[in-house]
């Protein structure tokens, strides 16, 4: 086929009215018209009769392979060439193969090996959200290229690439026609969690699943030196189909950040553009239904990857396409960037290693647990997409329409990257070796521990878990605790055989804090580690506290002012014959001391 009539026929695929199947027609007309697209970057599509043909695109970019097909097509590309490596990084929840393709001019099999290259490292990612498939299908395709020959063969000779085409494994395979409705293709979409309803992209600091544990295992052996993480994003319309981004200098790599912003954004930027697409940063609406709010520049926490990355000085990339652009469009978008990020890192890699070594040796002090908004907005000039807002008989509200017509608008630009709750940095942690799963957490982050074979009594910072709410249902499959109030005190400890210190001059120490740290919203407190502190186990009956009491009483007078008080200022309590004991025995050298105390110290 020519080049020409091939390209008549992939543009089809590229307008709101293109024909689609019988049971897409339906969600198809749910979604604002696309504007027409006719990028440069559809050129990268090779002829339908090419030996490599990936089989996204033997259809045009219209339908994407199942995990079966993936693994096949990615088999026959490991046979065919020593370049390529396919890694087992073990199973899904649902007993699914992960698997990893490792990219490398010298066809290096292990991490070892792939180290002993010297060139940097990139590491892509599709599918943690199965649905967003377009990385999958666009990494195919760049992988192809690759091939002794291809377009791409000359990018082995700078960089590695390391490629899982299909992260969420389980969600891929659940997959219908009815996987996204706020999403333009492919014909069937797989689902956003995991075969245990559980978001990958909300189990990074947790790592509660055996597909998050298997990529942690990648990112501490094979250490790259940039990780993308390749979405599909929904909400508002607008021009840009490829948007991404990072955290910025407030966060905890600002090294890393400074670089990506100078060096990597430019250059990656200019090439979307030169190949027909329209790249933009990382879009959060304030309001979807209302622009004139603006967008938010939001710093995620070690929950998601690219905040996951910022903590432990990975540069980390989240890259999110636009739902509403063609299925074709999106794809193309995503080889054009990782295509251009390799390109780059293999140029520049290593500055982009200085920047992370600077990272590395830095020992942040104070560490912000958290980011908010500070000052006065800035604007942006947005690429958007024309709306108007009509009566609804259905809500009985107003609702947006999008238009499909490009226009240019000045908005507010909210910058919620002040850094919030900072918190000092211990030298170390202390935990009891009775708070395994939270050791064996540690050690899956690649945190450096020391064991200790002898008892330990040391003075140590502990916190009182005065006030606390719970979580009124579960999330992601724990129920959250928030720490309303904590008290800190000053206290000399004995810490048995067993127990473990983490010690915080570490590359890694910031990440050790953001999850041992009870304030930080990613803790292991707030997932729920360590909710047995949190119930209190003896108790005591009113025949032995009455006399007690009256002990208490007549030993101390002090007390028994504190008592008559308390009575004389609360009604309730003084008709609570109950709580009036309790309130003794909560006194008394009998109640249990460990109650709400925190059991991880910190070492000033």
């Amino acid at each position: 086929m020519k080049t020409a009539s091939r390209l008549s026929i992939l543009l089809a695929f590229c307008f709101a009215g293109a024909p689609l199947a019988a049971d897409e027609w339906t969600v198809e007309e749910l979604l604002p018209p696309a504007p027409p697209w006719a990028g440069k970057s559809l050129e990268l599509i090779v002829e339908p009769d090419h030996p490599w043909i990936t089989p996204a695109e033997r259809t045009g970019l219209e339908t994407t392979p199942d995990h079966a097909e993936t693994l096949r097509w990615l088999d026959r590309l490991v046979d065919a060439s020593a370049r390529f490596q396919r890694v087992d990084l073990g199973e899904s929840g649902a007993g699914r193969e992960l698997v990893m393709i490792v990219a490398s001019a010298e066809g290096a099999g292990d991490p070892e090996a792939l180290r002993e290259n010297g060139k940097p490292t990139v590491l892509a990612q599709a599918g943690i959200h199965a649905g967003e498939i377009d990385g999958k299908d666009a990494g195919l395709m760049l992988l192809r290229d690759m091939l002794e020959g291809g377009r791409n063969e000359a990018l082995l000779e700078q960089v590695n690439f390391l490629f899982i085409p299909i992260f969420n494994v389980d969600g891929h395979e659940r997959a219908s026609p009815f996987g996204r409705v706020n999403q333009r293709g492919p014909r069937q979409q797989g689902w956003r969690t995991n075969a245990n309803n559980l978001n990958l992209n909300r189990d990074y600091a947790k790592a509660d699943t055996l597909e998050l544990r298997a990529l942690l295992q990648v990112l501490n052996l094979w250490r790259p030196d940039l990780y993308l993480d390749l979405h599909v994003t929904d909400g508002i319309d607008y021009q840009y189909d490829v948007t991404y981004g990072w955290h910025g200098v407030s966060g905890w790599s600002p090294a890393i950040s400074n670089w990506l912003t100078e060096h990597l954004r430019p250059a990656v930027d200019a090439e979307l553009r030169s190949m027909g697409h329209i790249p933009g940063p990382l879009i959060f609406a304030m309001s979807n239904s209302d622009l004139d709010r603006g967008i938010v520049d939001w710093m995620a926490g070690p929950r998601f990857s690219h905040g996951y990355g910022d903590a432990r000085q990975l540069p980390a990339i989240l890259v999110e396409n636009h739902s509403l652009k063609p299925y074709p469009q999106r794809v193309l978008g995503t080889y054009v960037l990782l295509e251009s990020v390799l390109r780059l890192i293999g140029q520049e890699g290593r500055d982009l290693r200085k920047a992370i070594e600077q990272d590395r040796a830095r020992r942040m002090d104070p560490i912000p647990l958290s980011f908010k908004a500070a000052g006065s907005p800035d604007t942006i000039e947005f690429l958007g997409i024309a709306s108007s807002k009509r009566a609804s008989e259905i809500t009985g509200g107003e609702v947006v329409e999008w238009l499909g017509t490009p226009v240019t608008r000045t908005i507010p630009y909210v910058h919620a990257t002040a850094p919030g709750e900072p918190v000092q940095r211990p030298r170390a942690y202390w935990i009891p070796p009775a708070w395994r799963e939270v050791l064996q957490r540690l050690e899956l982050h690649g945190i450096r521990l020391e064991r200790q074979d002898q008892p330990r009594t040391l003075d140590v910072e502990r916190y009182l878990v005065t006030s606390f709410e719970l979580g009124r249902s579960s999330f992601e499959g724990r129920v959250r605790v928030e720490p309303r109030e904590l008290e800190l005190e000053r206290v000399s400890m004995t810490f048995p055989a067993g127990s473990v210190r983490v010690p915080l001059d570490q590359p890694l120490g910031t990440l050790a804090v953001l999850l041992l740290e009870p304030r930080s919203a990613d803790s292991f407190f707030q997932w729920g580690f360590f909710h047995p502190v949190l119930q209190r186990t003896e108790y005591a009956e009113s025949y032995v506290l009455e006399p007690l009491a009256r002990r208490m009483l007549a030993a101390d007078p002090e007390l028994k002012q504190e008592f008559q008080a308390r009575l004389k200022a609360d009604a309730e309590f003084a008709g609570n014959p109950r709580a009036r004991l309790q309130w003794f025995y909560d006194r008394s050298p009998f109640v249990d001391r460990q109650w709400k105390l925190y059991p991880v110290a910190r070492e000033p």
